[in-house]
């Protein structure tokens, strides 16, 4: 891998991962778009680590209540917010991993196209704008109710399409259940924590099978540039959505999707 690629891809990653814009599509679409060869495994395994170190990092402290609640109402301690946010986003997490270990080579061979990625980009954009337009309620991560948690979940398992963005299809199916945009936004960060590490793990197991040679410099350096824009991203996604919520994030769906059917159809 040459230097250029390391840069592109680590940033793109730490970006979209948090964003609604979908990282899968984007990192497909790197190397279609320009001529690099694919960045294999262990560069993948480090950008989801950095990914995950930055989103870490930034919930250090709810996690850290969330943990020990947690484990307090399996002793029979009761259960407070930090408990049930941490059941919920442990119940949450159930689709996507019965999903994709069911489908995982399905899609990875037939639904990696640019057009399906377009169709997810624009498709799932408008539902994001309508749910972010007609959003009503006000509750935060904490106020989640049993239904609520499993309808995310559920919604999540779609991110398994390309160019659906787990972020995005989580968020939108928060508004619509009367969240915050804030609150939406946090839980969905949340939710991604389990996710990157199952997904990390797959392909550690696949890394080990392949024993590839590894580029040691750019696993590094692509770790800590991926988790810093990662970090940034998440904050200044943040303090955006209070401001003018997920509209521009919507726009540059539809745009870029509109380009893919350009190129592609």
């Amino acid at each position: 891998m040459d230097w250029l690629q390391v840069v592109v891809l680590s940033i793109v990653q730490g970006l979209t991962e948090f964003l609604p814009i979908s990282s899968s599509a984007h990192l497909i679409l790197v190397p279609v778009l320009t001529p690099w060869d694919d960045q294999g495994l262990a560069f993948d395994v480090a950008l989801h680590i950095g990914s995950l170190s930055a989103v870490v990092l930034y919930f250090r402290q709810e996690l850290a209540r969330m943990a020990v609640s947690w484990a307090g109402s399996l002793r029979g301690g009761g259960m407070d917010d930090d408990a049930r946010l941490a059941w919920g986003v442990l119940l949450a997490t159930l689709p996507v991993c019965v999903f994709g270990l069911a489908f995982r080579d399905a899609i990875e061979v037939g639904m990696r196209s640019p057009l399906i990625i377009a169709a997810g980009l624009i498709g799932f954009g408008l539902v994001l704008g309508y749910a972010d337009w007609r959003h009503r309620g006000g509750r935060s991560e904490y106020q989640l109710r049993l239904r609520d948690v499993v309808l995310i979940g559920l919604a999540q398992a779609l991110a398994l399409i390309p160019g659906t963005s787990r972020s995005g299809i989580t968020i939108t199916a928060a508004l619509l259940l009367g969240m915050s945009r804030e609150g939406a936004a946090r839980f969905s960060f949340l939710l991604s924590i389990p996710v990157i590490v199952l997904a990390g793990g797959l392909e550690v197991t696949g890394l080990i099978q392949e024993a590839a040679t590894v580029d040691w410099p750019a696993v590094v350096v692509g770790t800590l540039l991926s988790g810093i824009s990662a970090y940034l991203c998440i904050h200044y996604f943040l303090v955006v959505i209070k401001r003018v919520g997920m509209q521009p994030f919507v726009v540059y769906r539809l745009l870029l999707g509109a380009w893919l059917l350009w190129l592609f159809w």
